[in-house]
């Protein structure tokens, strides 16, 4: 059984619209599983408090909920219905176990539902959260995607995947889950996205790094060239004389931040390769190259 609402967000039955809102805020961005990743409580946690206060935000289930109408799950609160033994206790009963003639149609319509001609009246309840693991592609979650989950029953869940999704990223789409009962509202889906790998992106906060070889040409004499980014490839400058291990930045190359907009940056880190072919003109100039400044790359592992 569900935990009641108010103590689920803390709150007095004599809470407010606003302090009902400023509770919910606060305890959804404590709990929500994007912050907790791997952490599998925080997905129930956070169910808990959102169906809390889809119930107490709507000022009519709140005060059905409040009046006893209905439970902390939506559903309405029915009186038992008197059966044989209720009108046995009454006094109603005939020697054979059954009412006498006088309240026997008041019994069949209380045990049958049907009350002068109306129609019955079934349980009202809201439909179960249903989840799913959806794999997401690297530059669809840099970028931004549609996606479409086909499920058993060959129904379909649209899916949008923001702009700098993250791994582990719970999206919950309300009122997708299983249907509701008796006219209740349905439950809602959650998806959690599982970022897959990129061959050589790597994503650091909001900020992408890549490992890009260059010709040693290219970083000797410097170059202009084009340099891949999650949304397509850009020109970028080599300075002449850069080596393996310099870092250059392409400003608001990263991904979007989802709460601020801002975009974060690309770092490119260099690595000079040899040629993959015999080069006979770069061997002879190398054998007969005296350095101006020699020097010794491994000096700092020898000490």
């Amino acid at each position: 059984m569900m935990t009641d609402p108010y103590d689920v967000l803390g709150l007095s039955k004599a809470a407010t619209e606003a302090q009902i809102k400023a509770a919910f805020k606060k305890l959804a961005r404590k709990h929500h599983p994007d912050l907790r990743p791997g952490d599998t409580s925080a997905i129930a946690r956070f169910k808990e408090i959102t169906a809390a206060h889809d119930l107490l935000k709507d000022p009519e289930t709140r005060r059905r909920f409040d009046a006893g109408e209905i439970d902390a799950t939506g559903a309405e609160q029915r009186p038992q219905q008197p059966f044989y033994r209720d009108f046995a206790e009454d006094g109603h009963a005939a020697q054979d176990g059954f009412p006498d003639a006088a309240t026997m149609e008041d019994f069949l319509a209380r045990a049958f539902g049907a009350q002068q001609g109306r129609a019955r009246a079934y349980p009202r309840a809201r439909g179960q959260d249903v989840s799913y693991t959806l794999p997401v592609d690297f530059l669809d979650a840099a970028n931004g995607a549609a996606r479409t989950i086909t499920l058993a029953d060959s129904k379909t869940l649209q899916v949008t995947i923001p702009a700098g999704a993250e791994d582990r990223q719970m999206l919950r789409l309300k009122g997708q889950g299983m249907p509701g009962y008796g006219g209740g509202t349905p439950g809602d889906a959650y998806v959690e996205l599982h970022i897959e790998p990129h061959a050589f992106f790597q994503r650091k906060d909001d900020n992408i790094h890549v490992d890009l070889p260059v010709t040693l040409r290219e970083a000797v004499l410097g170059a202009r060239i084009e340099v891949p980014t999650v949304a397509g490839p850009v020109a970028m400058t080599i300075p002449a004389g850069s080596n393996t291990g310099t870092v250059l930045r392409l400003k608001d190359r990263g991904l979007r931040n989802r709460k601020t907009g801002e975009r974060g940056h690309q770092f490119i880190t260099l690595r000079a390769v040899l040629p993959t072919e015999s080069e006979p003109d770069l061997v002879a100039f190398l054998q007969g190259w005296t350095p101006l400044h020699p020097d010794t790359p491994r000096k700092e592992m020898l000490r």
